[in-house]
């Protein structure tokens, strides 16, 4: 099914957890096509042309053209010599290289958090947890459409699990590849039987091992809810490529 034109999407995103309130055209028109490539509403390598944007949500292109830069700057843009932009487009090698690294980057976060991390913090996490696991991953009337309103608290327990760690940067890092990987996530929902993993209890054991203050058993935890949703976005993604793209074993 082709996807809706911009102008057929209402103007504010699904709720991006860290996104700043948008005080300007430039972010309000980053927010909305960063909405649009995460939700995979806009393809992966979809050509991304800046006067029909401009056009369809009525703005500039000048605050296209920034708004794309910074996409470009958070990679889920690409920017081609005498080409314009595209969507960064999706391969098994990256799809890798960024569970990988998310791995390493949160594993080093949950260690500080869980050394650092006090009753508020404690409480934060149990918080999350039970708003989680109280909201459907998918919607009720069709199992293989994911359920928008999901992605806010599933990130949000993430981010509690890691909130006292006491590193902007890491933070910083974390939501970057946070991004690309929920792309990913959505690219593969509708591949993945509805009954193929434990989502709950996976993120169950995470924070148990992590309110027993046990950082081994958390990050070994963390690190396998991570390469299970990576090999069911592999499973999905390798059907989707050619065979002869770089990556594909």
């Amino acid at each position: 099914m082709p996807r809706p034109p911009l102008t057929d999407i209402a103007w504010d995103p699904p709720a991006m957890l860290g996104a700043p309130p948008v005080r300007s055209l430039t972010s309000a028109v980053f927010h909305r096509l960063r909405a649009e490539i995460l939700g995979c509403r806009i393809a992966p390598g979809e050509r991304l042309r800046p006067t029909e944007i401009a056009r369809a949500l009525a703005v500039s292109l000048s605050a296209v053209r920034e708004a794309l830069s910074r996409l470009a700057a958070d990679g889920l843009v690409q920017i081609e010599d005498q080409k314009g932009f595209r969507a960064s487009p999706v391969s098994i090698t990256d799809l890798r290289d960024v569970t990988r690294t998310r791995v390493d980057i949160e594993g080093l976060a949950l260690r500080r958090a869980i050394d650092r991390g006090d009753a508020a913090w404690e409480d934060g996490i149990r918080a999350a947890l039970d708003t989680l696991c109280a909201t459907p991953s998918r919607r009720a009337d069709d199992p293989l459409v994911p359920n928008e309103a999901w992605a806010v608290p599933h990130e949000r327990f993430h981010l509690a699990l890691l909130a006292a760690c006491g590193s902007e940067w890491l933070l910083r890092f974390r939501a970057t590849l946070f991004s690309q990987s929920d792309r990913y996530r959505r690219l593969s929902v509708p591949a993945v039987p509805t009954d193929a993993r434990d989502v709950v209890g996976e993120h169950r054991a995470i924070a148990a091992a992590t309110l027993a203050r046990d950082a081994d058993a958390a990050v070994a935890a963390l690190g396998r809810h991570y390469e299970t949703t990576m090999q069911r976005a592999l499973a999905a993604i390798s059907e989707a490529l050619d065979p002869d793209e770089p990556g594909k074993p």
